[in-house]
């Protein structure tokens, strides 16, 4: 289980790092293959910019604690709270699911593997993440936790940086990282 001193840097390192590593909810689980990163000073593009509740949360939180929102009335977004350099949070953008994968299934109504959580709002409907989760403590339950893959770390990941998506405030920022060559991103990288 990757401890919480992991999120205590900034949020880009925290944001590359996290490629390749599991995200473990309940009996399902998925390597992740996406990330965005989001710095709380200073990025248009962070709630932290316009929404004094989202800078209370960091306040009152630990690192690695869940920030999950509600985004366009439509999907649930699972991000992990980032302090220490620098505050700010990294999306979990996209997974390569490994297990509970019939679950997830079920629960995207859906049969092709590579879309089931090829973006942050399929993900956190096949993992069934919600508001419930928000503030929890992703570093202290083996149930709902990233773990460490150290057969990946060996193998040295190539991580791609790439323009933000999905936003139109500092989308130019090179803060995407997504696993070069996977099939579960949820966009093509543009570089």
């Amino acid at each position: 289980m990757i401890r919480a001193s992991f999120f205590g840097r900034d949020p880009l390192n925290c944001a590359r790092e996290l490629i390749g590593a599991e995200l473990i909810w309940g009996d399902c689980s998925g390597v992740i293959v996406e990330t965005e990163a989001y710095n709380a000073i200073n990025d248009e593009a962070c709630h932290t910019f316009m929404r004094p509740s989202t800078r209370a949360f960091i306040d009152r939180n630990k690192a690695g604690a869940a920030y999950v929102y509600f985004n366009y009335g439509m999907h649930w977004m699972l991000n992990v709270l980032v302090k220490g350099d620098a505050n700010g949070f990294v999306l979990i953008r996209a997974l390569e699911p490994r297990a509970g994968i019939e679950r997830m299934k079920e629960r995207r109504k859906l049969d092709d593997v590579k879309r089931l959580c090829s973006g942050p709002g399929k993900l956190t409907q096949a993992l069934d993440i919600t508001d419930r989760q928000h503030e929890m403590d992703l570093c202290a339950d083996p149930r709902h936790c990233f773990a460490s893959n150290t057969r990946a770390r060996l193998r040295r990941l190539d991580v791609v940086a790439d323009e933000r998506i999905g936003i139109t405030r500092s989308a130019h920022l090179p803060w995407r990282f997504t696993l070069r060559g996977s099939p579960f991103v949820s966009a093509p990288v543009r570089r």
